[in-house]
């Protein structure tokens, strides 16, 4: 049987719970532990697929099509363990299938209520299809005290309970600010979250407490003495030099030492920290460094390009060096065009997005690296206006458009509403629902022989994930081959592009699918690899 770690959160959001997850996640699969990691949700959403990036930042989508928090992408680049459907659950789901089971008749005439209904949808949700494992670690995601949250900590309160503390540990992540003003840090904060986990029957065993300086040993017997913790328990955490450096920094301050030691595990194995020392010392020493310019619409919140970013930087990883990353609101080239906010970029990426804002200042970035000769990478949306930038500017298809954002004009992209999946043949229509109704998750493509995508992956068949609902319109093949635009990948059937390419430029690539969601930390997505050495080429070419 599994044990179970429950990570908690108070005072503040945004304390690193999904990073603090993936770090342990990782220190245990170092001593030699199989783990799982998965994320509740308190909102109402079903999943996060209908929501704004700039409300929830970015959408991570599994091989399986799930779309789910984006910590899920934390627990993959940090662990390698591919997520799924079942890792990721919010109150939306676990409200619909107990209405759909109350239609049914299912509770043959009970009263359906929060207890017991609610929390044990919940507990079946923690303890079901967790597979050969010996840790699972669930996130919970808000703050405690949040209304919503109420039935999850019950839930979890109760598996405690029902687990014992021999198969279950909670880890309490809280604040502990520093006021600079009378040059002390403050447990209060960290005391009265403890105080409300308590009041609803989580006492947790350790708690992991971030801060800009050091937890003093007055400060560290002090918390421990209010929140009724070991001393030992009380876990600094405070900001590392990157993503990577978080699971050596909980490390040496202890957190899988006493995570172990709250199961009786004193006498397990010591990690073998190795490769991650290696990430550590690769961006801590990089020998040289390259900017990449990001034309994108979400640059306000840049958690909603938080796979992107990683992809980048593994990609840096993979050729020792530092990639700096040039944030450009695509709105700003409407009217002016891109040229001088890219005169000193090596490379230029245009990400996935939604809707009619932003586009002509992505096709005219796309223009400027294919001109210009830049490196360009566009993604699913980015290929889309590379491919709408070129049918205008090559092919002669002047009034090129895609139906996403205009009923008039040349429908080079258009709303897919039929695809094979598997088997079986999935259809959508565009007055249908608008969640979880895209092509979602991994599909399979051919590469060209002679392509450059083929020559990158060293494969002919690959497989990679989705999350769109307009595909380029093939029956345009042959006419932007002509001006140049080649095909280099197509679903297996010939049907759906899915990688254009241009043969006579140093790197210019379109690809309909994420693959930043496969990218880890040890394995450099191949596309990003190359990617960031053609701009590393263009570097030494200025």
């Amino acid at each position: 049987m599994p044990r179970y770690i429950f990570i908690t959160g108070g005072v503040v959001s945004s304390l690193g719970k999904g990073l603090a997850s993936a770090a342990m996640g990782a220190l245990l699969q170092a001593r030699g532990y199989k783990v799982r990691l998965r994320k509740l949700d308190p909102y109402l959403n079903v999943d996060p697929g209908t929501m704004s990036p700039y409300q929830h930042g970015e959408c991570y989508v599994t091989d399986d099509g799930a779309e789910t928090d984006l910590d899920l992408g934390h627990y993959e680049r940090f662990t390698g363990v591919p997520a799924s459907q079942s890792d990721n659950i919010t109150t939306g789901r676990i409200y619909s299938r107990i209405i759909e089971r109350e239609r049914r008749g299912d509770y043959l005439g009970a009263t359906v209520q929060v207890i017991p209904h609610v929390t044990d949808q919940i507990k079946q949700f923690v303890l079901s299809d967790a597979g050969d494992v010996d840790f699972v670690l669930c996130e919970i995601g808000g703050t405690v005290g949040d209304i919503e949250g109420l039935p999850f900590f019950e839930a979890i309160r109760q598996l405690g309970q029902e687990l014992g503390p021999e198969n279950a540990v909670f880890v309490h992540v809280t604040l502990l600010p520093y006021i600079k003003a009378a040059g002390e840090m403050k447990t209060k904060p960290t005391q009265h979250s403890v105080k409300e986990l308590r009041s609803i029957g989580i006492q947790p065993d350790i708690l992991l407490c971030r801060c800009e300086i050091p937890i003093t040993p007055g400060d560290k017997r002090k918390i421990g003495q209010f929140c009724n913790v070991r001393e030992s328990a009380v876990i600094e955490g405070r900001d590392a030099r990157s993503l990577y450096d978080v699971p050596l920094e909980y490390h040496r301050q202890g957190l899988d030492r006493e995570v172990l030691r709250c199961f009786g595990m004193e006498d397990a194995p010591e990690p073998d920290l190795s490769r991650w020392e290696s990430i550590s010392t690769a961006i801590a020493e990089p020998d040289g460094e390259v900017t990449i310019g990001i034309v994108g619409k979400y640059v306000g919140l840049l958690d909603a390009y938080k796979s992107l970013i990683e992809a980048l930087h593994h990609g840096g990883i993979a050729n020792g060096v530092k990639v700096n990353l040039k944030w450009l609101d695509s709105e700003q080239f409407e009217n002016d065009g891109p040229v001088e906010p890219l005169e000193d970029v090596h490379g230029v990426l245009v990400p996935g997005g939604f809707g009619e804002r932003g586009v002509e200042g992505k096709i005219a970035a796309a223009r400027f690296a294919r001109e210009r000769k830049v490196p360009f990478f566009g993604i699913c949306y980015g290929m889309q206006m590379a491919v709408i930038e070129a049918a205008r500017n090559l092919a002669g298809v002047d009034d090129a458009m895609s139906t996403e954002f205009s009923s008039e004009g040349t429908s080079v992209i258009g709303l897919l509403t039929e695809w094979t999946r598997g088997n079986e043949v999935e259809t959508r229509s565009s007055d249908g629902d608008m969640g979880g109704t895209m092509r979602l998750g991994a599909y399979p493509a051919v590469l060209g022989e002679g392509t450059r995508v083929r020559d990158i992956y060293g494969a002919a068949h690959i497989e990679e994930r989705h999350r769109h609902r307009y595909e380029v319109n093939v029956a345009y093949r042959e006419q932007l081959e002509a001006s140049g635009l080649k095909f280099s990948g197509l679903s297996p059937d010939g049907v759906l592009p899915e990688i254009v390419e241009y043969e006579d430029h140093p790197w210019f690539i379109g690809v309909q699918f994420h693959p930043e969601l496969k990218s880890r930390p040890f394995e450099p997505h191949p596309l990003f690899a190359s990617f960031i050495g053609a701009a590393l080429e263009q570097s030494r070419m200025v």
